[in-house]
């Protein structure tokens, strides 16, 4: 089961002035664990980064669901509420979760997530909206986990990495993700099984 990691990396950034700066930036990505998490990172920004660059902290990062829309590249975090009764119908939870989307301003991180979530079937508000200090988002890559032997892709099974305007990067443990993943897993067993006996 995939998480949502903040990763902080140190480096020497040349700047548009042609100086140099030491600069230390955050990434969220997607990993399994702690070790994945600086494991994906060092592939990652291996390719992007000029010289040499360290992993200056790992943290877990609570975040639902990623709105990236291509024509912004500016990330707000939006905490949205929302009241879920429990079993017995007689107590209402305050529930709140944070998001991040990709706008040009407030205004617009606030447009597009009410547009992201009128699906929702309870009233939300959305009482805070921040420009997240996150400078890139790296979703989880399939091909990264192929050559790092986690998880072989299937024959016929094809990875794209181009994110399609209005992308949406749902946390994992959702429940659909969920039974999607059980489904899949144990069909899988079951052949192995029929094709043993």
């Amino acid at each position: 089961m995939n998480n949502w990691f903040t990763v902080k990396v140190k480096y020497t950034k040349q700047l548009d002035n042609g100086s140099l700066k030491r600069v230390s930036e955050p990434y969220l990505l997607a990993a399994m664990t702690f070790t994945d998490a600086e494991a994906r990172i060092y592939e990652e920004l291996g390719a992007i980064i000029r010289g040499e660059f360290t992993v200056t902290g790992i943290a877990r990062t609570e975040i639902h669901d990623i709105f990236q829309y291509d024509d912004e590249d500016v990330w707000y975090k939006c905490k949205v509420t929302y009241e879920n009764m429990e079993g017995d119908g007689e107590k209402a939870k305050k529930v709140a979760q944070n998001f991040l989307v990709s706008a040009a301003s407030v205004k617009q991180a606030y447009d597009r997530i009410k547009e992201s979530l009128h699906g929702l079937m309870v009233d939300f508000q959305i009482p805070s909206i921040i420009v997240s200090p996150i400078v890139e988002i790296f979703p989880y890559n399939e091909e990264l986990d192929k050559e790092l032997s986690r998880r072989p892709l299937e024959e016929g099974e094809s990875f794209d990495e181009s994110p399609a305007t209005g992308a949406v990067f749902s946390a994992s443990g959702s429940d659909s993700d969920d039974e999607e993943e059980h489904e899949g897993a144990a069909s899988e067993v079951e052949d192995d099984f029929e094709s043993e006996a």
